[in-house]
């Protein structure tokens, strides 16, 4: 009886274990080789994957502190706005006054500083007289430009400085000699003509034919005329009013009646070239930025053309 029994429980526990290891076979993921959970989906296959890599992160650039500027003191500021150095010639900016102011220290060095019968020798040679306009005028017209009257702290000098510099840096070298050079003759023309004509109808005594005559003063007062037309009016108007009236004063004076005569004719001489050198300035503004490149216009775009 317990043989018998005890066979049985053996036979049961063969059959039975074999069924128990292929269920946990059953049970097992085929590819991680794990156990599943009845019950629970999604187990199959399911590995944990890897935290993500965090991008490398390069560290701050720092910049260098620079220091601050120095304040601009508002003198300062107005002085760069103001430009005053642009009143004097230089060799690059205004070769023409430069030049000229060049040859006329020289002269006036050599009027102060040489034998006084040498220096009248070279003046009267040099003069724009009668006589010596008849004889040989295109000399003495170019040889009376190369002195001053005055020496070279004289108001003519120092306006001829001022003056044709801002002359030139609007209009150019050339034209602005061309200005200068224009009053200087026609006025000294015009003041010595009547004195010949004078001297042949008995008016005046032979010696007005050899009266010293030279100095810038006449292209000097025209360049002030031309000039005054290309400032603004608060400039132009107190220039010629300020200039104009030195004229008159030498006029009442009556000291030297024909030169301020010709100083007068030599400022209308200068305003009356207003046009001509305002449309030099234009055309030198004008080169100086260069041409405008035309805007480009839009075409309205035909069905033709919409629908290739």
């Amino acid at each position: 009886m317990d043989r018998s029994t005890t066979a049985t429980a053996t036979a049961v526990a063969t059959t039975t274990a074999p069924a128990a290891s292929s269920a946990d076979t059953a049970l097992k993921d085929p590819q991680a080789g794990t156990l599943l959970l009845d019950g629970v989906p999604r187990q199959r296959g399911a590995t944990a994957a890897p935290p993500a890599a965090r991008p490398a992160t390069a560290p701050p650039v720092v910049a260098p502190l620079t220091p601050p500027a120095p304040p601009v003191s508002r003198a300062l500021a107005r002085l760069r706005v103001l430009r005053p150095w642009r009143l004097l010639p230089t060799p690059t900016g205004t070769p023409f006054t430069f030049g000229y102011a060049v040859v006329l220290t020289v002269t006036a060095m050599v009027t102060d500083y040489a034998d006084p019968a040498l220096v009248h020798a070279l003046h009267q040679g040099s003069s724009t007289d009668v006589a010596h306009l008849v004889r040989e005028p295109v000399l003495v017209l170019l040889a009376s430009a190369l002195w001053m009257a005055g020496g070279i702290i004289s108001p003519y000098a120092i306006g001829f400085v001022v003056v044709l510099t801002a002359l030139e840096r609007r209009i150019g070298g050339l034209r602005a000699a061309g200005v200068f050079l224009l009053g200087h003759v026609v006025a000294t023309l015009a003041t010595e003509v009547p004195v010949g004509l004078s001297v042949l109808a008995g008016g005046l005594p032979d010696s007005s034919l050899h009266r010293l005559d030279y100095g810038i003063s006449f292209g000097v007062a025209t360049s002030v005329g031309a000039l005054a037309g290309l400032l603004k009016p608060w400039l132009r108007w107190p220039l010629l009013v300020a200039f104009g009236s030195t004229v008159v004063e030498g006029l009442i004076e009556f000291a030297d009646p024909m030169t301020d005569w010709g100083h007068l004719m030599s400022l209308a001489i200068g305003v009356s070239t207003w046009p001509l050198v305002r449309s030099w300035r234009r055309a030198r503004t004008a080169a100086a930025t260069g041409p405008i490149a035309p805007a480009a216009v839009p075409t309205a775009q035909t069905p033709d053309k919409v629908a290739a």
